[in-house]
């Protein structure tokens, strides 16, 4: 894999810091504000709307520009955001950050997954996809936890700041490491805008954009109230919440790897064995909650599953959509967002439910059980390649 594919994906892992950030940080920032946790839950909601919006949109406008200018504004942009949100007193007004933030990060995302894909050869997308998405995965892995321990012992806005500072050695990497000039596309000709937004017409491209927006709403329902669940359900202290976030980005690591491999030559074996495992392991985990040792383990299981599915999903969005050179990324974004958007909703629902702070994982469980029937039913359909050219 190419060098600058690894410089692309250290700012992914600046950004992906910042989107699964609140899950360690949500408690506090409510006791701050003074206003419910599912009132701070709308924070990532508003994060993922933002991208949803921001994916084809900005994405659209920078279709244009050559690609290090704009990925490097897009760098700047986010950083600015988060320093404001470090700063502020007033919640609507860092809910506004949180949107700001959420529209170049949907910008540098929907132009780097186009950028990554055009760093390789046609048959390696999902190997460079797993790259990028590495950044994701660290970041759950490192970025998160590391935040959550940096809101506990100085508070959460400590965590925006280092977003915001980390964000700056993305910005180097990016001026030094992606070239300066347009994309082989660029070079080559491209459909025009009209005709790629036309791509999204096409029931296959529809259709795995839904699943994977249903996967990662899973996901992103129990991952963003995972910390009441350590310290109400199972008892444990404040500091076992980055210990958790810790075993679900390794599993994620471990599932998107795993995932990328595969994703290019077996995607139909991912979701045929991956789904129905990942169904199974939220209601295991809603019933198990009260007991540390099996909540641990299952949070690095569910991690691993929900990464490797999604994963593969996206990637059948960028072959699904290789009509659309420019704005695939996009789609594959908004898709990924729709679900991180819809997810922390759904969950947000079932707290004043019996189920309580377990609500959220029987709601992923659900999320899941719906993606799988309409995926199951037509493997073949969702797993088929294109006859067209890939995106580059």
């Amino acid at each position: 894999m190419p060098l600058p594919l690894y410089l692309l994906a250290l700012a992914v892992f600046a950004m992906g810091t910042s989107e699964f950030m609140l899950a360690g940080l949500l408690p506090d920032i409510a006791s701050d504000f003074d206003v419910p946790v599912g009132t701070a839950g709308t924070l990532t909601s508003a994060f993922a709307t933002g991208m949803i919006v921001g994916a084809p949109l900005v994405a659209a406008l920078a279709r244009n520009w050559p690609r290090r200018p704009a990925l490097l504004g897009f760098v700047l942009v986010f950083a600015a955001a988060h320093a404001v949100g470090a700063v502020t007193t007033d919640f609507r007004l860092l809910f506004a950050t949180r949107v700001v933030a959420a529209l170049t990060n949907a910008g540098f995302l929907a132009v780097a997954l186009t950028a990554a894909t055009g760093l390789v050869s046609p048959d390696r997308k999902g190997r460079a996809l797993a790259v990028l998405l590495s950044g994701t995965t660290v970041a759950t892995i490192a970025g998160v936890p590391g935040g959550s321990v940096l809101g506990t012992a100085l508070g959460w806005r400590a965590t925006f700041w280092a977003v915001a500072v980390l964000c700056l050695p993305a910005a180097v990497g990016i001026l030094k490491g992606v070239p300066a000039g347009r994309g082989k596309d660029e070079a080559t000709g491209r459909p025009a805008l009209r005709a790629e937004f036309a791509q999204l017409a096409r029931p296959r491209l529809i259709l795995v954009m839904l699943l994977g927006a249903l996967v990662n709403a899973a996901t992103f329902g129990s991952l963003t109230f995972i910390a009441p669940v350590v310290t109400d359900s199972a008892g444990l202290s404040e500091l076992w919440i980055p210990v958790a976030l810790v075993l679900f980005g390794a599993g994620s690591f471990v599932g998107v790897t795993a995932a990328g491999r595969l994703s290019d030559r077996s995607p139909g074996a991912v979701i045929a064995v991956g789904g129905p495992l990942l169904l199974t392991g939220w209601p295991v985990l809603a019933l198990l909650a009260d007991e540390p040792v099996a909540l641990l383990t299952l949070v690095f299981v569910q991690g691993a599953l929900s990464f490797a599915l999604g994963s593969t999903l996206i990637t059948r969005v960028l072959y699904e959509a290789a009509g659309a050179p420019t704005m695939a990324g996009s789609y594959a974004t908004a898709a990924l967002n729709v679900g991180a958007a819809v997810g922390p909703a759904v969950a947000a629902a079932t707290l004043s439910t019996e189920a309580g702070v377990r609500g959220p994982f029987w709601a992923s469980g659900l999320l899941v059980a719906v993606a799988l029937l309409i995926a199951l039913p037509l493997l073949t359909v969702v797993t088929a390649r294109r006859s067209t050219g890939m995106v580059g």
